[in-house]
């Protein structure tokens, strides 16, 4: 028997019950559903993420600011369970009243400030330290155009490509192929701006490299909804070049293990406090 065609009705009601994996969190408005304070710690940045592209970014940032000896960047993060409901804390909506992560409180300075948006904390930091955002006025605006059209980008990688090919409760065609046609075209402008160039703003790595790696890159190395082959990740031998470089960055690989709470236990550091957690609260070892 042929299903029928489903036609929308005058006005759209709340099914519960058609949200897929998601059906437990997601819902049609906002603001808090139950009480609870937030952690604080002792430094100066308090993130409050998940190991997801979006929180991988800002932790990049930290673990390369760290690195290039920032010491005032020390951060401590703590782990936002998306599939507990966490981001619907009051605490969490205090900072973030569009419950996503990440978000961050600055209290660096008299008045502790809330940030909230991958890219405003990456813009945020980059101009506190004065580091990892071009100097050059032609330079700045070429990395402030590239961070934004990874914002603006993501949603049909995440919620479009990622949700009907991984998410999705039945596979729909017409859906699969309406993302992934537009991802595959972000992906050949990635490709052909990374000609010739080592990183998004040429020689300098920058904000536009943390923002963008952790989707488009993690697509192109098998990372990101099992997806490389289907894709043809092969072909876009410019992305997956600038890719493997930030990849291999000692920052880089301890940011990806920061608030993650999936996968093998030595990559997992559900909360970062201190640089030596790395060494010594890794799951594994917490396990051990």
């Amino acid at each position: 028997m042929t299903k029928p065609k489903y036609q929308p009705p005058k006005v759209w009601q709340w099914n519960k019950a058609s949200g897929g994996k998601f059906a437990n969190i997601n819902r049609p408005v906002s603001g808090a559903t139950h009480e609870q304070t937030l952690p604080v710690g002792k430094h100066p940045f308090q993130l409050y993420s998940l190991a997801t592209p979006n929180g991988v970014k800002v932790t990049i940032l930290f673990e390369e600011l760290l690195a290039a000896g920032h010491a005032d960047a020390e951060y401590d993060a703590w782990l936002i369970d998306i599939s507990e409901g966490d981001q619907f804390g009051s605490g969490f909506v205090d900072i973030n009243p569009n419950s996503k992560i990440p978000a961050l409180v600055d209290r660096s300075g008299g008045q502790p400030l809330r940030v909230f948006e991958s890219g405003a904390i990456l813009l945020h930091l980059a101009e506190r330290f004065d580091a990892f955002i071009p100097k050059d006025p032609a330079t700045r605006t070429e990395c402030l155009n590239w961070l934004f059209w990874q914002m603006g980008s993501a949603p049909y990688l995440g919620g479009g490509f990622g949700h009907f090919y991984s998410y999705a409760p039945e596979k729909i065609e017409y859906c699969i192929d309406r993302f992934t046609m537009e991802v595959k075209r972000q992906l050949d402008v990635l490709d052909q701006h990374l000609d010739g160039k080592q990183f998004i703003c040429g020689d300098e790595y920058s904000i536009a490299d943390m923002a963008i790696y952790p989707w488009y890159g993690a697509l192109v190395l098998g990372r990101l909804y099992d997806a490389a082959e289907f894709i043809e990740a092969h072909g876009y031998k410019n992305v997956l070049r600038w890719a493997q470089a930030i990849d291999d960055k000692p920052a880089v690989v301890r940011a990806r293990k920061v608030n993650r709470s999936w996968g093998h236990p030595a990559g997992q550091l559900r909360e970062r406090h201190d640089a030596s957690d790395f060494e010594r609260r890794t799951q594994d070892k917490l396990e051990s």
